[in-house]
């Protein structure tokens, strides 16, 4: 029961790292109208599910609590500097290390070690939470994955706009998605981490210049 509590209070909307503020090139695609409606932002999440960096990331995340657990921290520190390297745009790496170095000071708070100098990237924050408070990896996979999602499933409520009733109709219908994905990127080797992710790419170089916007990225 306690492994649970960790895992919701890790994953939970409410921690204060500033996810909300961020939406990875969505807000350009709806600036666009590439996406306008329910139907569009959820095929556009379950692409990046299957093909998309969120992958790659959560793979990262994997090897990091591997790491904590085998108490490897060269290796911890490879795969953060292995994903630094991999962001696509300033933006997205900018958003992985501001909200890496706010999950790192909070879990230094709540009395988790921090093991890593900055820039730490949000993903191997997160393994250093998830493994110091023995959360399952396979748990923490999920929970890694349905938050993502529910935060540009928020993001899109706000953007496009939807109504909080559909946003959860989404959420619903990917359950199944996030399910498959995790189990996938679970077995993932080293040489298989790759992505076709143009059009994030894309969206999020584009942000950058984008005239007005609510988000960060």
């Amino acid at each position: 029961m306690s492994n649970l509590l960790n895992l919701l209070q890790l994953a939970s909307p409410t921690i204060p790292i500033g996810a909300y503020s961020y939406s990875e090139g969505l807000e350009n695609l709806i600036a666009l109208e590439i996406i306008t409606n329910k139907e569009q932002l959820k095929n556009w999440l379950n692409t990046e599910l299957n093909h998309g960096s969120i992958g790659i990331e959560t793979a990262v995340m994997i090897r990091g609590y591997q790491s904590i657990q085998k108490q490897q921290i060269d290796n911890l520190e490879y795969w953060n500097n292995w994903l630094s390297a991999s962001r696509e745009t300033s933006e997205l790496r900018e958003q992985s290390w501001q909200m890496g170095k706010s999950l790192l000071k909070l879990l230094l708070d709540l009395g988790v070690t921090n093991q890593i100098d900055p820039p730490c990237n949000y993903a191997i924050a997160y393994a250093i939470g998830a493994a110091t408070w023995d959360i399952p990896l396979r748990d923490a996979t999920l929970a890694y994955l349905h938050s993502w999602t529910t935060n540009l499933v928020t993001a899109g409520i706000k953007l496009i706009p939807l109504g909080q009733t559909h946003g959860q109709q989404i959420l619903r219908d990917l359950h199944d998605s996030i399910r498959i994905n995790a189990d996938r990127i679970l077995d993932l080797e080293d040489h298989q981490l790759f992505t076709c992710n143009w059009g994030l790419s894309l969206a999020s170089m584009n942000h950058q210049s984008q005239y007005t916007r609510l988000f960060r990225s």
